[in-house]
């Protein structure tokens, strides 16, 4: 029987960037994600230019690594998840990286807008630490342990 799991020397390690700008949400994501299984490789941006200039390697952001799975914040400042959503699924280079929104928002305009942006997935923060590591934990291990990652040689197109 072949396995459907990637063996030990062709797993790599995923890449995870994390577009927020609340910095206890921050601080709360990535120690959720520090404890799981295989934690990813994360970079952290404040707000959705930024997420974009790392996208595009501009600036500071010239080397970056692309994604492998973004978490995007709706509510932020300069540009927010909404636009940032649909900036990446215009760009014929990004719209294949899977976004996450992962925002505390709940209103069914959030949730129908972002779905007819391309979002992969829209998930509500949950407010409780246990929670929310629990919700941080299945987002990371569906899309970078369960679900197949693009090559790294069409990551960087």
């Amino acid at each position: 029987m072949v396995s459907q799991f990637p063996s030990p020397e062709s797993a790599r390690i995923p890449v995870v960037l994390l577009v927020e700008d609340d910095p206890g949400d921050v601080l709360m994501i990535t120690e959720a994600l520090e404890r799981v299984e295989t934690p990813p490789r994360l970079h952290v941006v404040g707000d959705g230019q930024e997420g974009l200039d790392y996208l595009q390697r501009v600036g500071p952001h010239a080397g970056a690594p692309r994604p492998d799975l973004i978490l995007l914040d709706l509510n932020m400042p300069r540009m927010d998840g909404r636009e940032t959503l649909a900036a990446i699924k215009s760009d014929q280079a990004l719209r294949a990286i899977p976004v996450v929104v992962f925002t505390t928002s709940d209103a069914e305009s959030d949730v129908l807008a972002s779905y007819q942006s391309f979002a992969s997935a829209f998930i509500t923060k949950p407010l409780d630490l246990d929670k929310l590591e629990i919700v941080v934990a299945q987002i990371q291990r569906f899309y970078t342990g369960i679900s197949t990652l693009l090559p790294p040689e069409r990551r960087e197109s």
